[in-house]
């Protein structure tokens, strides 16, 4: 099957620090280096890429605005999902919703939701494959 998504292209504010919030986080979840602090590759070929675009406005992202207002990815297992919760913090990401962990999107979803110093929220759900 082919993948739903080619890639993703992210405008920031500050690359260095973004590299830094972004590069952990998508290491965690079996994301791979293919260029050194600009972009990531998954295992199924999509890619991520940071930039900070000449052509860009200098205002701060809201994800309350019209576009994308989060993005979704996927970890394997409940204690994959426990220990990015418990390193989160020290990598630049601050838990959202942390009193309803690790249900805030219902009873029968399980999911930890982040947001990063430039205000992109992230929701990390649990989904087993095959490494469990």
């Amino acid at each position: 099957m082919a993948r739903a998504i080619h890639h993703l292209d992210l405008w920031v504010s500050d690359p260095v620090l973004a590299a830094d919030e972004w590069g952990w986080l998508l290491g965690e979840l079996a994301w791979e280096i293919d260029i050194e602090g600009v972009s990531w590759v998954h295992p199924d070929g999509t890619y991520l890429f940071l930039e900070r675009s000449p052509d860009q406005v200098d205002e701060p992202y809201d994800r309350m605005r019209p576009g994308i207002n989060h993005l979704a990815l996927h970890v394997a297992s409940r204690a994959r999902l426990d220990r990015l919760r418990a390193e989160s913090s020290a990598h630049g990401w601050h838990e959202m919703f942390a009193d309803r962990y690790p249900h805030a999107g219902g009873d029968e979803h399980v999911a930890l939701y982040v947001e990063n110093a430039e205000g992109f929220e992230v929701e990390v759900v649990v989904v087993p494959d095959d490494e469990g």
